[in-house]
């Protein structure tokens, strides 16, 4: 039987379990170094990358003297863990959808044909017929009509065009706006949150008591404002978000909305919101989240966006370094309900390595984390040209994307210029609406889907 020739292998997840197993060395450090000499090193950093990568390099030459062998297999290790690590973009997504299509569509005879190495036939091209991008997934729908020459007939975008021409440092300091405005809208619908958000952040900006998470992991204020990543979502998130706060601290029939600086250090949060603020926070158990994140920027080793070079976390240093909305060790103290403090969208961090979060921390986790914000010899992504080609009049494909002009996880203003006039996906019919937010597709998927594909198929004359 000529299926015996192929095996079938099991996707396995990327944990720090199946990094540890992949890659022991690169964790043979981790027992020998001290959470807090580590943490020093890095927590000044401001997300220079020079500093931080010199500062990884210095430890290993401070350990190598002592520990020469344990070292250089770490060194070794972290290679070859970056190496493996940047095998998850966009552009081997897409050359395994191409390889699962060519599985799926192979006849018995080219089956056949293909395990002979002298038989020779002429293969018909057999592009998927229409494919549909969803966030990330919309960035691959663009590396698919970079990168393979028979991309999908028809071409679906929605919340998902790429940055491609806009530095990743500026995409950034745009979402940022584009975070607050959200926070300002969720705060307009429930003022009492303002100051309970106070409190909590005080609380866990003190240096006493720290609050330790069922994973492990510590809940401190910074990691407690990344809760905001969700506040772009679904239609019912602000009320999600809302009861979630509503149950943080153990209540004793006093309101917990009292202002009182003194009774800050005595708050204690609810067991539940501990387990439910581990489980709304995915990046222990998929660190390939933190880890690759910002690497979905990283267009070409001589592109503005290489290397990432922690963008959010930059434009954030460079933001607060004047105290303003963001501040949140200022806000947090502020009795005022025109300054509320405001959480963070989707962005990842440098700190968050630091012991934040259990499963991305130690020295083997955050010098991978370091070196992948470094690199600076990234594939691309991405080809205006061949973008051009595949969706011009009378080319091999067509393409509609939903674009939702509210998005707090991709820019509107950045997806504007790859859609414009003489831009890379300027033959894209365009929708844009502001009747959704970033889960359109999932709160109303009928609908936007039918007219996107009826947009790409030319039944539905939108733009007008």
């Amino acid at each position: 039987n000529t299926m015996h020739a192929f095996s079938i292998q099991r996707s396995t997840p990327i944990t720090k379990q199946t990094l540890q197993r992949r890659f022991p060395d690169l964790f043979a450090l981790d027992g020998h170094v001290a959470t807090a000499e580590v943490t020093s090193k890095f927590a000044t950093a401001a997300g220079d990358d020079s500093e931080v990568t010199s500062t990884i390099a210095e430890q290993l030459d401070e350990w190598s003297e002592t520990q020469p062998d344990v070292t250089a297999r770490v060194g070794v290790s972290l290679g070859h863990a970056v190496e493996y690590m940047s095998n998850f973009r966009a552009d081997n997504i897409v050359k395994d959808a191409e390889a699962v299509k060519d599985t799926l569509l192979l006849s018995a005879s080219s089956l056949s044909l293909s395990l002979n190495d002298d038989a020779e036939e002429e293969v018909t091209p057999k592009p998927w017929g229409a494919a549909l991008g969803q966030s990330f997934g919309g960035f691959c729908m663009m590396s698919y009509l970079s990168l393979i020459p028979h991309p999908p007939k028809i071409c679906l975008l929605t919340g998902g065009i790429a940055p491609m021409l806009t530095p990743v440092y500026d995409a950034y300091d745009s979402l940022w706006d584009r975070v607050k405005e959200r926070n300002f809208r969720y705060y307009d619908q429930y003022p009492g949150d303002i100051t309970l958000v106070k409190r909590i952040v005080r609380r866990l900006l003190s240096e006493n008591n720290p609050v330790v998470l069922p994973s492990g992991g510590i809940l401190t204020a910074r990691r407690f404002l990344q809760l905001g990543i969700s506040l772009g979502g679904s239609p019912s998130a602000f009320a999600s978000f809302h009861s979630l706060l509503a149950s943080a601290i153990v209540s004793d029939g006093v309101s917990s909305s009292i202002v009182n600086e003194e009774d800050d250090e005595d708050i204690e949060f609810t067991r539940a919101f501990l387990k439910h603020v581990d489980s709304e926070q995915p990046f222990d158990d998929a660190p390939i989240y933190f880890l690759m994140h910002e690497s979905i920027y990283a267009d070409g080793p001589n592109s503005h966006s290489t290397p990432t070079d922690w963008a959010a976390h930059r434009v954030f240093t460079d933001r607060t370094k004047t105290p303003n909305e963001f501040s949140f060790g200022l806000t947090s103290k502020l009795n005022s309900d025109a300054r509320p403090t405001l959480f963070f969208g989707e962005m990842v961090f440098p700190w968050m390595a630091d012991g934040d979060f259990a499963e991305v921390s130690g020295f083997g986790m955050k010098a991978l984390a370091h070196s992948l914000a470094s690199k600076d010899d990234w594939e691309p992504l991405y080809d205006a040209d061949s973008m051009r080609r595949a969706l011009a009049n009378g080319g091999p494909c067509k393409a509609a994307a939903a674009v939702y002009y509210d998005d707090m996880y991709v820019d509107f203003d950045a997806c504007m210029k790859v859609t414009a006039r003489g831009g890379p996906l300027e033959k894209c019919k365009v929708w844009i609406t502001n009747d959704y937010q970033h889960s359109g597709l999932r709160d109303n998927g009928a609908e936007i889907f039918t007219k996107i594909l009826g947009m790409a198929k030319g039944t539905i004359r939108t733009p007008s």
